[in-house]
């Protein structure tokens, strides 16, 4: 089959791997229907997290059941499902509470490898949802995000309790970001303000459900923020990018006893103890347990409510992956899908 494998910084090829099998009793095999590119691949393929031999690349995905092993009882071969980006039982202790993504049973990094043409899920019963028949093709990419992206922007927005009679801020304008606005109106929020420079970018955030735009970062999106709120700041921030200038301007922008919810994959960020405790802010966040949501996300986006799949604005041949990275690195492209 035709997968995607990264080489080093900016060294994205699509070659021939070896077709996925049924290796454990509880997997499964899946014939994607699309798969894409993550915000959080960025950070190897530029050379923030070191990549010591060629790997496989891709942890949201779609597609076909083609084959389950023996112990597999809830997932059926043709079925359409969607997948989360971490591997769990879903009835342990910790995915009972809704923290699949810390399932006493995870397999972190698994799925990996889903920019290719086949996948093997592992742990599939507690990892995949079935939908409630074959999608239309124009519902595919919708599903797709509900793989991660909306998963986490929705955890973002979760995290940071925003609901009726809240204002919240959103920190990034990435993918996640923009479906944390959308999280946001779903879940009631009176006011939404989109942290955003990028004229297309704001355009979505306004479609999805954003009140305001605020241009400013760092320190100075912080005070407008807060000018906006009556020097208050938001009951709840989501920080959708994950370095240090974006987690201050998330802290800094919470009103105090507000929360932030952060899900941007953190690298080199460190808080400061003194104004963290005078803070009151809450803050809560990590990797977004999607499979908590996914049945919810599923239906939502069956019965046509949300439209999550706007945020691909780049569709490429699996071939044209690395035009799909570079396009993304370059702030080209929001998200790109990629067709198998």
């Amino acid at each position: 089959m035709r997968g995607t494998m990264l080489y080093g910084p900016r060294d994205v090829r699509s070659e021939e791997r070896p077709d996925p099998t049924i290796v454990e009793s509880t997997d499964a095999v899946i014939r994607l229907s699309a798969a894409c590119v993550c915000g959080s691949d960025l950070w190897p393929y530029r050379g923030a997290d070191p990549v010591t031999q060629p790997t496989p690349m891709g942890h949201e995905y779609v597609g076909i059941v083609e084959e389950v092993g023996s112990e597999v009882r809830l997932i059926e071969p043709g079925q359409f499902v969607v997948g989360s980006f971490f591997a769990s039982d879903n009835t342990c202790e910790i995915c009972r509470a809704g923290y699949q993504s810390s399932c006493v049973h995870r397999q972190p990094g698994a799925p990996t490898g889903a920019q290719a043409e086949y996948a093997r899920i592992p742990l599939a019963d507690g990892t995949l949802v079935a939908t409630p028949g074959l999608p239309p093709e124009d519902m595919i990419p919708s599903l797709l995000a509900a793989s991660d992206v909306l998963g986490t922007g929705w955890f973002g927005a979760v995290a940071a309790e925003a609901g009726p009679g809240k204002t919240v801020a959103v920190v990034g304008d990435g993918a996640v970001g923009l479906l944390a606005v959308l999280a946001a109106r779903q879940l009631g929020a009176d006011r939404i303000i989109a942290m955003s420079r990028h004229e297309s970018r704001q355009r979505l955030a306004r479609e999805f459900g954003a009140t305001e735009i605020v241009t400013e970062r760092g320190d100075a999106g912080a005070a407008r923020i807060k000018e906006l709120t009556g020097g208050l700041g938001a009951h709840s921030v989501v920080e959708a990018v994950g370095t240090q200038e974006s987690m201050m301007q998330a802290i800094r922008s919470a009103r105090p006893g507000g929360h932030v919810g952060f899900v941007g994959v953190l690298h080199g960020v460190e808080i400061l103890g003194e104004e963290f405790f005078f803070s009151h802010v809450h803050l809560h966040g990590g990797p977004a347990p999607v499979r908590r949501f996914l049945p919810e996300l599923i239906d939502l986006i069956w019965d046509r409510k949300i439209e999550p799949g706007k945020v691909f604005d780049l569709t490429l041949p699996l071939e044209q992956a690395a035009e799909g990275y570079r396009a993304m690195d370059e702030r080209r492209a929001i998200k790109t899908l990629l067709h198998p």
